[in-house]
């Protein structure tokens, strides 16, 4: 899964994944409450990849964050049918305090739920495997906080923390446009801002490994995890850049 010259090396308590963790996430299989055994062990794999992260975000970028798992049986919560797992690391319970009295209170009782932050994320379905930082279109104060940053300070540090993510892309809902990290300029994310609205279109910066049938060598080596581990740290300066916080503080104007 690797394109940079040094390979991470495999962590020993990372386990790799496997054929089944996949199988168990597609069409014909996800509503099967047989297959609940077989996508909680993929769903602990993912646990433990989020753990190892959020302990290597923490000393390498002084970042707090709380990781949290997919229901992996079917649910009413998630319309019965399970073609996805993932892992998510999300601002912890002190930053969301924070959050929580800058919003007030009306505006702050939809952050218990993690997906209403921006997080990070490493996920599963049936043919990929993704690992993103995600603004969720109800996240919209992050989404707003980066925005009023980028206008306040100018595009340079937003663009320097993109374009340290070769091999990711920016995208902006489920349009088909995609801006390349690693190859963004102004003029880019001017075009990515003129149509990127918070509260109406969810952002993503994802890396999406292909994992089709009997071509799934790369996302089941043994390094895949420590590689995706890498990834999420590798991520962590644009969330910490983007999402509001005490540092990141863009949301209202002072």
């Amino acid at each position: 899964m690797t394109k940079d010259n040094e390979e991470p090396k495999p962590l020993a308590e990372l386990a790799p994944f496997e054929e089944g963790d996949f199988h168990a996430l597609s069409e014909a299989l996800a509503r099967d409450p047989q297959f609940n055994d077989r996508r909680l062990l993929a769903r602990r794999k993912l646990a433990a990849i989020g753990k190892e992260a959020v302990a290597r975000i923490a000393s390498g970028n002084g970042l707090e964050l709380l990781a949290r798992t997919s229901l992996h049986a079917p649910h009413q919560f998630n319309h019965n049918r399970v073609r996805r797992l993932w892992v998510y690391l999300c601002r912890g319970k002190e930053a969301k305090k924070r959050l929580k009295s800058v919003l007030g209170p009306e505006l702050a009782k939809d952050l218990d739920a993690a997906y209403r932050n921006a997080y990070l994320c490493v996920a599963l379905e049936a043919d990929v495997v993704e690992v993103s930082l995600r603004i969720h279109i109800d996240a919209w104060y992050d989404g707003q906080n980066l925005i009023n940053r980028a206008k306040k300070e100018g595009f340079d540090g937003w663009l320097a923390c993109l374009n340290a993510l070769d091999g990711f892309f920016l995208r902006l809902d489920d349009w088909k446009g995609e801006w390349r990290c690693g190859a963004l300029d102004r003029n880019k994310l001017e075009e990515f801002l003129r149509y990127y609205k918070p509260g109406e279109h969810a952002l993503r910066v994802e890396r999406r490994y292909p994992a089709p049938p009997g071509k799934r060598g790369a996302v089941l080596a043994p390094e895949a995890p420590a590689h995706l581990v890498a990834e999420l740290a590798r991520l962590a300066p644009l969330f910490r850049f983007a999402a509001w916080s005490a540092e990141s503080d863009f949301l209202f104007s002072r």
